[in-house]
């Protein structure tokens, strides 16, 4: 894509530019189908006027809209290169961190094309990929450091992209074995009351971590290398009083531990293993006045070297765009009224930083 020097305008402060589409990449691949590309960007800059004849596209307007619609156009021609379709999300998304870079309000180190097509683990015909700046960031954490806590709101990723890493990591050999824990506590039940054997009360619990193995390994081979011990997939209170060595360690739901499980988790950690955390601090089901050891161990463990934080919000929702406005409505409305997760703050929890 050629971009043509910019005009400025005094009176009107308008700028100019102009881009030539290469004859390779087809206009639809481009604009979208019916256009639907063309249209986030027009929405994302509606002071300013882009025009498509053949495969010439020019844009008028503010000489920073002009400048930011250039870098939208430059960032999609470069996925488009690598034969990664651009899809509305992804347009949105490099809008959104183009836009976060040139306010300062990020660093700006990343470009949306290198967040964007950054594979993790293709299976079965589809790509698992960050797709936000934060969530690359998380990938990039659990890459370079031995314990890595992904800590942010429902639908962020936080769980899916471990799961992929931890199965990027199995097939390259980097470990033996997989391991999947969260804690069997959730909206104030005990195991001992419900119906079933053992087996059948911890399913439940664990189902989401066998819904993310089977997107990304053969269904067939799942039951084959659980029995072999290659995968486990487990509640917390199985872990204790064990060594994990040359293993990829998942913790999800980790707002529900205690301190002490916390504790006793981490100490797990055994020669050549990786562990990532997860959890989402405002949805805690632990019985009222326990604390949280997510919660804790962020000031326990902050600024440990090898341990590192990756914190999401609700930008990074990568599920049905309504989840990321739930999202931020709840934390207005406990912002707002002094409650947690819109309900009142329960008496006898401590409530404050890092608790």
């Amino acid at each position: 894509m050629t971009q043509s020097p910019t005009a400025h305008t005094p009176a009107q402060e308008q700028a100019r530019a102009q881009f030539t589409v290469p004859a390779q990449h087809p206009m639809v691949t481009v604009l979208g189908s019916g256009d639907s590309l063309l249209r986030v960007i027009e929405k994302a800059f509606p002071a300013a006027d882009i025009h498509v004849r053949g495969n010439e596209i020019s844009a008028v307007g503010d000489p920073k809209d002009v400048a930011l619609i250039s870098r939208v156009f430059d960032e999609m021609m470069l996925v488009l290169r690598t034969g990664q379709p651009m899809t509305e999300d992804a347009v949105e998304r490099s809008i959104a961190m183009l836009k976060a870079s040139e306010n300062g309000e990020s660093d700006g180190q990343e470009t949306p094309a290198e967040v964007l097509t950054q594979n993790i683990l293709s299976s079965r015909g589809r790509t698992i990929r960050p797709k936000t700046l934060n969530q690359k960031r998380y990938v990039d954490a659990i890459d370079k450091h031995t314990i890595v806590f992904g800590i942010g709101p429902a639908g962020t990723g936080k769980t899916y992209l471990a799961m992929a890493k931890a199965v990027q990591a199995l097939q390259s050999k980097q470990v033996n074995r997989i391991i999947l824990t969260r804690p069997a506590v959730e909206a104030g039940e005990r195991l001992g009351f419900l119906p079933g054997t053992l087996y059948e009360k911890i399913d439940p619990y664990l189902r989401p971590l066998y819904d993310a193995l089977h997107d990304m390994l053969d269904p067939d081979s799942i039951p084959r290398l659980m029995a072999a011990g290659t995968i486990e997939v487990a509640p917390l209170a199985y872990m204790r009083g064990r060594t994990l060595n040359d293993a990829f360690i998942i913790l999800d739901e980790a707002q529900n531990t205690s301190p002490e499980q916390m504790k006793m988790f981490l100490t797990r950690l055994g020669f050549d293993s990786k562990i990532v955390i997860t959890g989402d601090v405002t949805q805690v089901d632990l019985p009222d006045g326990q604390k949280s050891g997510l919660r804790q161990v962020q000031d326990i463990l902050e600024g440990v070297e090898d341990v590192h934080f990756s914190r999401l919000s609700s930008h990074d929702v990568v599920r049905h765009k309504l989840v990321g406005r739930i999202v931020d409505a709840y934390e207005k409305y406990d912002t707002t009224h002094g409650t947690q997760n819109g309900g009142h703050k329960s008496r006898g929890k401590s409530v404050h930083k890092g608790k």
